[in-house]
């Protein structure tokens, strides 16, 4: 009895890794991690935030407007909550991309303004700052590039026959993956530049 159950267990072990069952869970598994970086790398640049907008403060307080985007860019990005299962729902995922695309844009404004404080770029506290966050948004597209290619490689699978019946079988549905949708802004590194301006005026 004990050798039926074994062939028996044998057998169904054979059958789910001719199914696909197998490569859909490594798949699964392979888009969790790639997510996981993904939020790491985001969050990070969120812990960035507060600093760097009042390293900016302490030099051009006027820029209220700029300031106040990025802080309530930075505000959008911390209500949503960016758990695992996020990947699994496409309506909070569009959410969670678009929250991010909206801090992107404020730190771009907000770096353009930069341009026009000399002092402020030579400021050691705002020149660390800025090396952290364009590392950080270096990481960023990294992380992307290999969950958005973590998806593509699960989606194409859970597609194609034979395993389409199997992730049907088990409710295993296409993930969403990051639009082209300013693909090109939002996945590029800020421009750090401390070359102090010609017309700053001489110390």
């Amino acid at each position: 009895m004990r050798r039926f159950w074994t062939v028996l267990a044998t057998l169904a072990t054979l059958s789910l890794t001719n199914c696909g069952y197998n490569a859909i869970q490594s798949n699964d598994e392979q888009v969790k991690s790639s997510w996981s970086e993904v939020l790491n790398q985001y969050q990070r640049r969120a812990d960035l935030v507060p600093n760097l907008v009042n390293s900016v403060k302490g030099f051009a307080q006027q820029e209220k407007d700029v300031l106040l985007g990025v802080t309530n860019a930075r505000a959008k990005v911390g209500s949503i909550q960016a758990t695992p299962d996020l990947i699994n729902d496409p309506g909070a995922f569009a959410k969670f991309q678009a929250a991010q695309g909206e801090l992107s844009s404020a730190l771009s404004r907000l770096l353009v303004v930069t341009e026009n404080y000399p002092q402020l770029k030579s400021d050691a506290l705002f020149r660390d700052l800025m090396a952290q966050l364009e590392g950080t948004e270096n990481r960023i597209t990294v992380a992307r590039n290999r969950y958005i290619k973590a998806v593509q490689d699960y989606n194409v699978q859970i597609r194609s026959f034979p395993t389409n019946l199997t992730a049907m079988a088990f409710g295993y549905k296409e993930k969403p993956n990051f639009s082209v949708d300013n693909e090109k802004e939002i996945s590029t590194a800020p421009k750090v530049d401390f070359t102090p301006s010609p017309a700053a005026p001489a110390k």
